[in-house]
Order: C-alpha cells, then structure tokens, then sequence
C-alpha cells in the first residue's frame, strides 16, 4: 500500500481494539462518513493490511482453565519430518497457536485444556506420539496481559 494516513492509522487502531465495530461507527468517531471509511477498510484488507478480523474467546469462561506454552524439539530434522509434524499437531483441537521457530527449540506451541489432568493426557496421548518428537518443554501460563500493537 503507497499511502498509508493518519486517517488509516487511526482505523487500524479501532479495529485492533474491536475488530467488530462497523464502518459506520468507525467513521463518527473519526468524523468519517461510513462510505468513506468503508472505502478505506476495503483499500486495507486488499493491500493486505488488516489480514483478518478475529473474535477473541475467553477460555477460561469456556472451561479451559490452563493454558500451557510448549517447546519442542524434533528427534530428526528433514523437509519431511517438518511437514509431518505439521500436519499431525494442527490437526489437535487444544493446540491453538503452532510456530516453527530458531533457537533451541524447533516449535513452540500454545496448548489449552481444562486442567493440569486434561493437559496431561492431551501431551501424553497426542503430542508425545507426534511423528518427530524429541525434547519436549512445558511452561504453564500463569497470568496474560495484552501488550498493545506497534500502532499503539
């Protein structure tokens, strides 16, 4: 995208807040018209901008309770074990989040569960026989704050 405003910072800043709010109401706050500020969402997401709008679920209210980040290393490393590992850990409900990462690990995932007995049957009899598997580091969530975006 070559222009990118005050105006169009401003939206992103809404949306990153609330990504339900309306063009309409986005455009009163701004002193836009909601033609005028669809106009400029539409510019956004088709340059690539804003890539998705989410809804964010509070797991805790949903039953799941525990929220653990896992480090995990692969025994053997290849294009095809890479690819296996893939497809076999995003095919698991409780692992939210999968990124291939550099360090000392190969991944880290974000795994929910209703409590530390359900996260321990879903490593014992999900993760743990994923094809690669190696070392493997658990960190439980205590506590998340939302840190704000680069667009403040």
């Amino acid at each position: 995208m070559t222009t990118f405003d005050d105006t169009d910072q401003a939206i992103l800043r809404i949306l990153s807040r609330d990504a339900t709010q309306s063009a309409a109401s986005i455009g009163r706050a701004l002193g836009l018209t909601q033609p005028a500020t669809w106009r400029r969402i539409k510019r956004l997401t088709d340059s690539g901008v804003l890539a998705g709008r989410r809804v964010v679920l509070d797991h805790a209210a949903l039953g799941f309770g525990v929220t653990v980040f896992l480090g995990i290393r692969l025994a053997t490393k290849g294009r095809t074990s890479l690819e296996d590992f893939e497809r076999a850990v995003t095919a698991i409900p409780e692992v939210q989040l999968v990124q291939h990462v550099l360090g000392q690990f190969d991944y880290r995932l974000r795994v929910t569960a209703r409590d530390i007995s359900d996260f321990e049957r879903i490593l014992r009899r999900r993760i743990m026989t994923l094809p690669g598997v190696g070392q493997v580091e658990a960190n439980v969530m205590l506590s998340e704050e939302r840190r704000p975006g680069p667009l403040g």
